[in-house]
C-alpha cells in the first residue's frame, strides 16, 4: 500500500515538472499564426490578379503575334498573374509554326511580357520543307520559294548532316563566285552538289570531303574558265577527275 502511494506522489511530482505553455500564451500564438495565413492570402489574391495586358515583341515577317494572344488566351483562361505556368506557356508558343526561341516574363501587376525570335530559313528540304542553320526541320508543307535558297534532300534524319556540309561548302565557294544551289544525299549515300552556273560536282559515297577539296583546288579553275562548256565534274576518280562536256564528250 505504501508502495503504490509512493508510486502516486512521484508520478505527480514528474508531471508537475513538465514545462506547460500558459493558455494566454497559447491563445497568442494561434492567433499570430492565423494573422500570417490571412495576410497571405490577402498578399495571394492581391497580386493574383487576372491577366489584362500581354506585350508580344520581336522581328515578324511569319509569325502573326495575334496567334501568339490566342495561345496566351487560351493558356490563361481562369488563372491568375501567379497561377499561370510560365514554362507550358512558353512550350504551347514555341510548338507555333516559325517560332524559334520564346521568353514570357510577369509584368506586373496584370499583365505578361512574350518575346519571341523567328526561325531563319538556312534552305529548302525535299519538296516543301524548310531547316534552319543547325539542320533542324522547322516548317513542312511550304508552298512558296522562299528567294535565294537552296535545296537540299538526304533521307529522313539526315537534315543536320546535309545542312552542316551545305553550308561549309557555300563559304568555300563564295569567294570563286558561285553558289550552291542544291545538295542531294541519295538513299545510297552519295552526295552530288549542283552550282549556280549550271554545273553538278558528282562527289560520290566515300572521302567526301577530300574529293571536294580536290575539286577545290584541281578542277575549279577550269570550272570558272570553261563553265558556259560544262555540264558536271566527277570526282569519284582516285587519281583525278572527269569533265562532262556539253558536247558530249568527257575526259579527266
Amino acid at each position: 500500500m505504501w508502495k503504490r502511494t509512493r508510486n502516486r506522489i512521484k508520478a505527480r511530482q514528474a508531471a508537475a515538472a513538465r514545462p506547460r505553455l500558459p493558455w494566454r500564451v497559447a491563445a497568442r500564438a494561434l492567433a499570430t499564426g492565423g494573422a500570417v495565413a490571412a495576410t497571405a492570402c490577402v498578399v495571394f489574391w492581391a497580386l493574383n490578379q487576372p491577366i489584362r495586358t500581354v506585350q508580344v515583341t520581336g522581328r515578324f515577317q511569319h509569325v502573326a503575334p495575334q496567334d501568339i494572344e490566342r495561345v496566351v488566351a487560351g493558356q490563361a483562361r481562369d488563372k491568375g498573374l501567379l497561377t499561370i505556368d510560365l514554362a507550358a506557356l512558353s512550350q504551347a508558343i514555341q510548338a507555333l509554326p516559325w517560332v524559334d526561341a520564346v521568353s514570357v516574363e510577369r509584368d506586373w501587376p496584370h499583365g505578361l511580357s512574350v518575346r519571341v525570335v523567328e526561325q531563319v530559313a538556312a534552305a529548302r528540304w525535299g519538296a516543301d520543307g524548310l531547316v534552319n542553320r543547325n539542320g533542324v526541320l522547322f516548317a513542312t508543307g511550304v508552298g512558296r520559294d522562299p528567294a535565294g535558297l537552296a535545296r537540299l534532300s538526304g533521307p529522313e534524319g539526315a537534315e543536320a548532316e546535309v545542312t552542316g556540309r551545305y553550308l561549309a561548302m557555300r563559304r568555300r565557294l563564295e569567294p570563286a563566285g558561285l553558289t550552291v544551289i542544291a545538295l542531294r544525299l541519295d538513299a545510297r549515300g552519295a552526295w552530288q552538289l549542283d552550282l549556280s552556273n549550271g554545273i553538278s560536282v558528282r562527289l560520290g559515297r566515300s572521302q567526301v570531303e577530300e574529293r571536294f577539296d580536290k575539286f577545290m583546288s584541281a578542277a575549279l579553275g577550269i570550272v570558272e574558265q570553261r563553265a558556259e562548256d560544262i555540264s558536271y565534274v566527277d570526282m569519284r576518280y582516285t587519281n583525278g577527275f572527269a569533265i562532262g562536256w556539253k558536247s558530249g564528250a568527257s575526259h579527266a
